[in-house]
């Protein structure tokens, strides 16, 4: 894929993760029950003024905690069912009309919460809550210097940290991120620290302590985003995360910190709100407003990302085009949730921010994790810990969307009552299942690069007949049969678990496995004696990829297995791929030593003392000549006369090397031997043929025969 199409992608993932943050507060800002607000008398607001007293609450929750221990008698459950169009439309109804009359009634409410909190204010003195605020946020920075102060030796080592390996970028990473959380924190201590050291009114302690506590997660927020995104990475010889272009992080850092920040705010001013007194359909009023913001951040931080494109590099679907869908889906997903159709705008919001959240993942692992080496022909390896770091992410944030759509649509996922309709048992069924097959996965992926990567150490072709060898071919050949063997049980496991979380019973359903394995144990009996006698012969370490045997009529090379058969390759090229159960008994070529043994014939004038002298001479030359000293076991010698043949003496020879290593040195030895031989005159001896008797056609006849037919045999046998 080009960069710039990745950059692409990668800046709309980070818009619909950017979604996500948008929206999170509106389910937490959305109320249980509405009703329309209506004046309240003065009584009544003298109650609600006392409701708001923190401490107040705090009593009655605890009340509410200590009646929930209590037993009592069992409640009646109500089965779950969605409801009807009507009742929808009637639910929408009310939720417009307690809108319409917070909206009425919202300046009395306003009036009667600034009141509540005007009593505070002059039991403090009169000081406003914006002025502790402020006052308090300049002890934060003050703090904030201090530790900058004080940590130059620390920045001054970040600035110099190397970024060339994995480790290095981990180290690197981890020490900005405690710098940054510590910088954090010093405003935090600082500023709520130091409010919180001084006794304030309830309602002024809430409210400064909330709006800090905005404030400091606006900076956390800010300082991750920089992190991650690295805006100035290029001037300050930092690492960015998220392999994205210095605009585009600039663009985003930017925009996503606006977005947690104006987040924070909201979610302090509505609890706050609730603290002086606001009923909840102001409160959703208000939500609906600062949601109005949020809203209008992303879909600016849409339409001015910065784009490499250019007009005539346009995909299929235009910039422009691509703009307005993502628009058109922001103010889709704002309007369900101000209609509160929850279910159908967290099902929106999890189809957007899901796959481009798992994307980003991926993408941002592998930059951290990239290594030159492990790259450097152009192919990526994983590691367990890109893996596990991937994957678990990965299986995290699927897990995490499970979840949230589960108490979303209102399904328990660990209960099952027979209340239960059986579109909500399958939709539970297959949320568990996706959380299994999630596990398995992840279990499957770091079994698989232990054995991929125990197989890449295999490939370096060892000292030849060494311990070390041996056991990198038995490596060669055993790991790819365990990881087909673990790859099937996995999967196994992975439907079997699926099955009993759709609500199937897998007892049966293993019974029955067992008889249709039986059943077709005895129709395909020839399959199954292939497999049985495969693992024998693996068991008995009978023979190794690599090695070359020999059953029957099949020889070759071993290439590789399969579960019931194995490959050869002859060394003619031909493959043979034969069953196990037709091996029988197997020639193994290729195991520890073999002796050659060569034979050459003299004439019987020749001194054989000084031929045996010759033979032993080039043995030796062999055995220290560098190409074949370390495939030679033993060097090569004459064993003396074989036998008197027809034409002279067969003397016989012998030497012991290396498997497969023993054609080259016969064809250098016999070349040696045959120079040196003609060097001092001793003769090979050749077939001849006398004939006497005049000049018969018959005799003459026989004697070609016998000529021909003796080198046929020479042919046939030329050692």
């Amino acid at each position: 894929m080009p960069l710039v199409s990745k950059l692409r992608m990668v800046r709309l993932l980070l818009t619909a993760a950017a979604l996500a943050s948008v929206l999170l507060y509106a389910f937490s800002a959305m109320a249980q029950s509405v009703t329309p607000a209506s004046p309240q008398p003065e009584s009544v607001q003298r109650f609600i003024g006392m409701f708001s007293d923190p401490d107040v609450q705090r009593f009655l929750q605890q009340q509410s905690q200590a009646a929930k221990a209590v037993p009592g008698p069992p409640q009646q459950q109500t089965p779950n069912r969605d409801p009807s169009f009507s009742e929808f439309a009637m639910r929408f109804r009310a939720h417009a009309s307690s809108l319409l009359g917070a909206v009425q009634s919202f300046p009395l409410e306003t009036m009667r919460g600034g009141a509540v909190l005007e009593r505070d204010i002059q039991a403090n003195g009169g000081t406003r809550p914006i002025f502790l605020v402020a006052a308090f946020v300049a002890v934060g920075l003050a703090a904030q210097w201090l530790f900058w102060w004080i940590s130059a030796g620390w920045r001054a080592w970040m600035a110099r940290a190397p970024f060339a390996t994995v480790r290095e970028r981990m180290i690197a990473l981890a020490a900005r991120l405690l710098w940054a959380a510590c910088y954090v924190l010093s405003f935090g201590l600082g500023s709520i620290g130091f409010f919180l050291l001084f006794q304030w009114p309830p309602v002024i302690r809430e409210v400064v302590v909330g709006y800090l506590f905005a404030i400091v997660v606006f900076r956390l927020a800010s300082a991750l985003f920089d992190l991650l995104l690295a805006p100035g990475a290029e001037e300050e010889g930092r690492f960015r995360v998220v392999p994205i272009s210095k605009d585009a992080a600039g663009h985003w850092a930017k925009r996503l910190g606006y977005l947690v920040g104006w987040y924070a705010f909201g979610w302090v001013t509505i609890r706050l709100l609730g603290t002086l007194g606001f009923s909840i359909p102001a409160r959703q009023l208000v939500a609906y407003s600062l949601g109005l913001v949020l809203l209008v951040i992303g879909i600016e931080a849409v339409w001015r990302r910065p784009s490499r494109l250019s007009a005539g590099q346009a995909g299929r679907i235009g910039l422009r085009a691509r703009n307005w869908l993502w628009t058109v889906y922001f103010v889709s997903v704002w309007l369900l949730w101000v209609v509160g159709a929850m279910r159908l705008f967290w099902i929106a919001v999890v189809a957007a921010a899901l796959p481009g959240a798992i994307a980003l993942t991926k993408a941002s692992v592998d930059n951290l994790l990239r290594s030159s080496a492990a790259e450097a022909d152009g192919h990526r390896r994983s590691t367990v810990v890109s893996v596990i770091i991937e994957r678990g992410i990965r299986a995290a944030l699927i897990v995490s969307a499970i979840l949230l759509l589960a108490a979303a649509l209102d399904v328990r996922l660990t209960e099952m009552t027979m209340q239960d309709s059986p579109l909500l048992r399958l939709v539970r069924g297959l949320l568990s299942a996706g959380i299994i097959l999630l596990v398995v996965d992840l279990a499957w992926n770091v079994v698989k690069v232990l054995i991929d990567r125990k197989l890449g150490d295999t490939e370096a072709v060892l000292e030849i007949g060494s311990e070390r060898e041996r056991r990198r071919t038995r490596l060669r050949t055993l790991l790819p049969i365990l990881r087909n063997f673990l790859m099937i049980l996995f999967i196994a496991i992975a439907i079997m678990m699926a099955l009993s979380s759709l609500g199937v019973e897998i007892g049966p359903l293993i019974a029955g496995a067992g008889v249709v394995g039986v059943a077709i144990g005895f129709g395909a009996q020839t399959v199954v004696k292939d497999v049985i006698s495969g693992m024998f012969y693996l068991l008995d370490d009978a023979f190794r990829v690599g090695e070359y045997i020999q059953s029957g009529s099949y020889k070759g090379t071993v290439e590789s297995f399969s579960l019931r058969s194995v490959k050869l390759r002859h060394h003619r090229g031909a493959v043979y791929i034969v069953p196990f159960s037709e091996l029988g008994a197997i020639q193994n070529m290729s195991r520890d030593w073999v002796i050659e043994k060569m034979t050459i014939t003299i004439t019987y004038d020749s001194d054989i003392e000084k031929a045996r002298k010759i033979i032993k001479k080039i043995g030796l030359e062999l055995f220290e000549d560098p190409e074949f000293k370390p495939t030679t076991i033993e060097p090569l010698k004459m064993q003396g006369i074989d036998s008197l043949g027809d034409s002279g003496l067969l003397l016989r020879m012998k030497v012991m090397t290396l498997p497969g290593q023993q054609f080259t040195l016969k064809r250098r030895a016999l070349r040696m031997i045959h120079q040196a031989f003609n060097e001092h005159g001793i003769k090979l001896a050749v077939p001849t043929v006398q004939v006497s008797g005049g000049k018969d056609d018959a005799i003459a006849a026989a004697a070609q025969q016998t000529l021909a037919a003796h080198s046929a045999a020479a042919a046939a046998n030329p050692a």
